[in-house]
């Protein structure tokens, strides 16, 4: 995953200092590696909660992707809000200064969000203490230099301290060339949206789908779907026909957005729709459908997309303790899959809570988020494409067995770390 601060700043040309920050050139922009340290593995899953491990646990689960990042020329680092062994990150100068900036001779700089505001002087002395350079404050920033300042002015925070944090900002902003070149590059504005990274943003999507189920035992798979039908395909859920959802908090807004109002795309609906219709195939979509309309028409539909999943989050938002699969998600699941042939598309940005209704449907998509190309979807759901992706995390049962890692003594997922069922293009499509 480090390989992506290259992506961003550039290849460090061979002969050039590793370790050190690096940008290419205008076109290039700072990478920052987050959330420093240990923010994936705190009590719960909870956002800026507590990582209770021991320092070895540490070094081997959580920082080997800071040892690449640095060594990759990564610009800045992000300190988590989370905290390791009840010591908030921001105020833990152990790992922030001991361990980041000298052993691994980090020369970027690291940074934060607003401190917290319970003793706001406190948490300012201790982040700035700690070895934060740059603090982000969102809206009363005059607030934190008056605090800063008064800090500094009766000895509490000794202007060494703020002289390193000078000095690391500049190596940053110096190695961006910001000085000679302040502004935004205007002549990229026609980059944004190009069908080019469109084409690939769907390809991404079309490699990774996993297949969890692709039929039940003793019938013919359901999948790849034929797009020429005798009758009709209902599309059903929440998800089916909203770009919103497909793409998931942080998208346009910090928390996302619902509806197909804010930015450009193909709904999966749409990509469905696309993709039969030459075959004079006719789409029913119904976002909700109950059991009754399910069970009256089940004869006009040869087969059905039931598309469900979470809603857009970011952060906080997102904790779950249950990671269920929200409503009406379920009951669509039920109503129509208990009367129809059903793949359903689950569009989440995590593993849910899925077993009950593996005995219901014939297939199973983990679609993730897919973003702006539900058509990507589309692609490999009428075998255009196959299924190629695979888990890149353990897909549990129940929520009682997290945490739950491969090679746990007591390994018993519903779908193991790596898997994927693997399908052809279809031939008949």
């Amino acid at each position: 995953m480090t390989s992506i601060v290259s992506g961003f700043q550039g290849e460090i040309p061979a002969g050039g200092r590793k370790g050190s920050p690096f940008v290419a050139g205008r076109r290039n922009v700072a990478a920052c590696a987050k959330h420093y340290v240990g923010d994936g593995g705190t009590a719960g899953g909870i956002n800026a909660n507590d990582t209770v491990a021991t320092f070895h646990d540490l070094l081997a689960v959580h920082m080997p992707p800071y040892y690449n990042a640095v060594i990759r020329g990564v610009s800045t680092v992000m300190v988590s809000y989370s905290s390791w062994n009840g010591v908030k990150m921001h105020a833990d100068h152990f790992l922030v200064t001991d361990f980041l900036k000298k052993r691994l001779r980090f020369r970027g700089l690291d940074f934060i969000t607003t401190p917290e505001h319970a003793d706001y002087l406190l948490s300012i002395k201790l982040g700035i203490l700690a070895g934060i350079d740059m603090v982000m404050i969102p809206f009363n920033y005059t607030e934190f230099i008056d605090g800063l300042t008064l800090l500094v002015q009766n000895g509490t925070i000794p202007m060494s301290r703020i002289d390193d944090a000078v000095h690391r900002i500049l190596r940053v902003k110096f190695t961006m060339g910001l000085f000679e070149n302040p502004y935004a590059d205007t002549s990229l504005a026609g980059e944004l949206g190009k069908q080019e990274h469109r084409d690939l943003a769907r390809e991404a999507v079309r490699k990774s789908l996993v297949l969890l189920k692709k039929g039940k035992p003793g019938d013919k798979p359901l999948l790849p779907l034929p797009k020429k039908a005798h009758g009709s395909i209902l599309v059903a859920g929440s998800h089916a026909d909203d770009l919103g959802r497909q793409c998931g908090g942080w998208t346009i807004t910090w928390q996302g957005f619902t509806g197909n109002n804010l930015t450009a795309g193909t709904t999966i609906l749409d990509g469905i729709k696309r993709d039969v219709g030459p075959a004079g195939t006719d789409v029913v979509y119904a976002e909700n459908p109950d059991a009754d309309f399910a069970q009256e028409n089940k004869a006009l539909f040869d087969y059905a997309v039931v598309v469900v999943g979470e809603p857009p989050y970011a952060e906080t938002t997102g904790d779950n303790t249950n990671l269920t699969i929200p409503a009406p998600g379920p009951a669509i699941i039920q109503n129509v899959c208990g009367s129809i042939r059903c793949v359903v598309v689950l569009v989440s940005g995590r593993p849910l809570v899925v077993e009950p209704y593996l005995g219901l449907i014939d297939a199973l998509v983990a679609a993730w988020l897919p973003g702006t190309e539900g058509q990507g979807v589309a692609d490999v759901l009428f075998g255009e494409y196959g299924f190629t992706g695979k888990l890149s995390r353990t897909w549990f049962r129940s929520v009682e067995q997290l945490p739950m890692n491969d090679g746990d003594a007591h390994y018993d997922p519903l779908f193991p770390f790596g898997f994927g069922i693997e399908t052809q293009p279809s031939k008949y499509n």
